[in-house]
């Protein structure tokens, strides 16, 4: 079920809803009066195929205010105004969307979309604080432009990225079991300039960085997403910080797992960077020869390393847990498994997600196998499907982790 509450983020639904149909779902939709100011009756209609109602008193004899919401595998309200917020939690039935929300018993998504300061009001903050409470999932706002010319927190996610979050509510049934955690997860390529034109850099998308962001979240994790030169839509309810290089991503990460739970360092991180960059292009007859100069290089801080260290002198979190990425290739030394198991021991994280890319295989591609490592010798995997079902074992093993700690 669709519930659509009277806001001008109402028209971005309309798309939302043509890619729900369009990924198999049977959706009804449910507005409010004042959503039917933005978006009419006749357009939800079209695009459902089904009836729409908006009153208690519609489809009076099917007893639609409780057939609704108990028909429902999941239901989705987007945009969630403050209003919308306020009479869910009151308990309020002065409507069919607010008596199906009393009556659903699948998980219900919220996708809270308003101006900057009424998300920021205290009674928002509140009612938004009460819901997850009650095991609703409530997704932050965006960050972005909204109506006229102000930009800030409020802007409803893109329809893409809500329905991300929809699949992966449904994947795990709705149990929000990584609430109320503090997650900061890496993802795309560091870029190491060589002068303004050309880079070092490497052939990370980031797709499986973001699929882990997406899934925290719709498991009710409170995310940051450090996105290193990544082109993707920004996952829905999470906050994103965007970085270039090695050195701006090891801060960005350093700052934001200070107080985190979990740190998840999908990114591919460049080993190297130029010992300097040069201030112009560097020409191809830059000598007689018409051969560059040599370029010297520096090696990059190992971030994940350092989050290691800081963790053993207790700068960050005791009980922070550190997942790596390795990335590997077979050689003459032994296998990618082999690889991993070396750079897990060398490392000393609590669990490594290890991946063969050789001849290029993973980067930038929709499925991925990978194998999970802890510490004592375990190894689950192979573990193949999509970048989002593998998110999402990953973050089952740790929940695993943390309840063997506790």
């Amino acid at each position: 079920m669709l519930g659509v509450a009277g806001g001008i983020a109402a028209y971005k639904v309309a798309h939302l809803l043509r890619v729900l149909t369009e990924d198999g779902h049977a959706v009804r939709v449910v507005p409010t009066e004042a959503a039917l100011q933005f978006v009419g009756r006749a357009t939800w209609a079209a695009l459902s195929g089904q009836p729409v109602h908006t009153s208690v008193w519609d489809d009076v004899e099917g007893v639609g205010h409780v057939r609704v919401g108990k028909a429902a595998d999941l239901v989705v309200v987007a945009p969630a105004t403050a209003d919308l917020l306020a009479r869910a939690v009151a308990g309020r039935a002065d409507d069919l969307l607010t008596a199906t929300l009393l009556t659903a018993t699948c998980p219900v998504l919220m996708v809270p979309a308003m101006h900057t300061e009424m998300w920021l009001h205290p009674a928002t903050q509140a009612n938004v604080a009460t819901l997850r409470q009650r095991g609703v999932l409530v997704l932050d706002p965006a960050v972005g432009r909204l109506t006229g010319t102000d930009t800030g927190p409020g802007r409803l996610p893109e329809p893409e990225a809500i329905a991300a979050a929809v699949a992966a509510v449904l994947h795990t049934g709705g149990r929000a079991d990584l609430a109320p955690l503090r997650v900061v997860v890496s993802a795309g390529g560091t870029r190491e300039p060589v002068d303004p034109v050309r880079f070092l850099g490497n052939r990370s998308s980031g797709r499986q960085g973001y699929a882990l962001a997406a899934a925290a979240a719709a498991r009710g994790a409170a995310v940051t997403l450090v996105s290193a030169n990544v082109e993707l839509a920004d996952p829905a309810g999470v906050s994103v910080v965007r970085v270039g290089t090695a050195c701006e991503l090891q801060e960005a990460v350093v700052a934001a797992a200070a107080d985190a739970d979990v740190v998840v360092m999908a990114a591919a991180v460049a080993d190297f960077r130029p010992a300097d960059m040069a201030a112009e292009k560097i020409k191809k007859d830059a000598t007689s020869e018409g051969v560059p100069a040599p370029i010297a290089l520096v090696r990059n801080p190992d971030v994940l390393a350092g989050l290691v260290a800081a963790r053993r002198d207790g700068s960050l979190g005791i009980g922070t847990i550190l997942v790596g990425f390795a990335a590997e290739t077979g050689d003459a030394e032994g296998d990618p498994l082999d690889h991993a198991r070396a750079k897990l021991a060398r490392k000393g994280v609590d669990l490594l997600v290890a991946n063969d890319v050789g001849g290029g295989a993973v980067f930038g591609q929709a499925d991925t196998t990978v194998h999970l490592l802890t510490p004592d010798g375990a190894v689950e995997g192979p573990i193949a499907g999509s970048k989002a079902e593998v998110a999402h074992a990953v973050w089952s093993r740790v929940v695993g982790l943390r309840a063997a700690s506790t």
